[in-house]
């Protein structure tokens, strides 16, 4: 398959979608391969991500799941041997891992601020400790992490743990484009902001209030400047650019994906 990606082996960590439909990894995994990639995707869940490969599969694509927790030293090392087995070391790492809860620092609970700072910031160090040597031993690599506008700005909900994470993930990510530019390595986030994906629909269908998931919907896309929330498909594509060689001058920066929103409240 020709493409941007031809040639090239990505990993997608957060490769399956959370439920019915098109979540941010998913997508990307599909466009990645529809663009010549070899996608070795990842999820908690075994069958989301062998979902996801079997979508890639039918297009023609070469695709294998695997099953693991990444904020787990253990599954991580697990997945990437397996992943340097099956395509070898990947030019891309797509990290895609992340899970939303709301609630000020009163209304969270210490465990449940410690599990999501471990799925949506250690894993994203954990996969990046296990990568790195290797990428700068080899002298190029790509890391594309999945961030969000609610590490700039007040999305309209309390949401404190969610948007402290995702603030530490830019650091990290600005962090590792510094150390590693001269190595042949770039590090960029992709920040989406409100977004219609199976992921925001159990966490925040309660955070707007009485009327469910129709009702948070409209909230939501009342507050974009276009309009409309935007779909996993957005996010993809804006991955897509900053992992292909297009993006070569293109380091450490925080790609916003979300239809003006910041602009509107900057």
């Amino acid at each position: 398959m020709a493409g941007r990606m031809a040639g090239k082996s990505v990993m997608v960590v957060g490769a399956g979608a959370s439920g019915p439909g098109w979540g941010n990894g998913k997508a990307a995994a599909v466009l990645y391969a529809r663009e010549g990639a070899r996608v070795f995707a990842i999820d908690r869940n075994a069958d989301a991500a062998e979902e996801t490969c079997a979508i890639i599969r039918g297009e023609g694509g070469a695709a294998e799941a695997f099953a693991a927790d990444a904020a787990r030293a253990d599954d991580v090392a697990a997945m990437v041997d397996a992943c340097l087995a099956r395509f070898g070391l990947p030019d891309v790492l797509h990290h895609n891992v992340g899970i939303v809860m709301t609630g000020g620092p009163a209304e969270t609970a210490e465990a449940d601020w410690d599990r999501l700072m471990a799925v949506n910031v250690k894993s994203l160090y954990l996969v990046c400790r296990a990568l790195l040597p290797d990428m700068a031993e080899r002298g190029q690599g790509v890391i594309v992490a999945v961030s969000s506008v609610a590490s700039l700005r007040y999305v309209g909900y309390p949401s404190v743990a969610y948007c402290a994470s995702k603030g530490a993930v830019n650091q990290l990510v600005q962090n590792i484009a510094v150390q590693y530019a001269a190595r042949g390595i770039r590090a960029n986030a992709v920040l989406p902001g409100l977004m219609d994906t199976p992921m925001v629909v159990e966490p925040l269908k309660e955070a707007y209030g009485p009327g469910g998931v129709e009702r948070m919907r409209a909230a939501r896309n009342a507050q974009v400047p276009t309009g409309r929330m935007g779909s996993a498909w957005d996010v993809a594509h804006a991955a897509l650019f900053l992992a292909s060689d297009e993006a070569a001058y293109v380091n450490g920066h925080m790609l916003v994906v979300d239809g003006g929103l910041t602009a509107k409240f900057a």
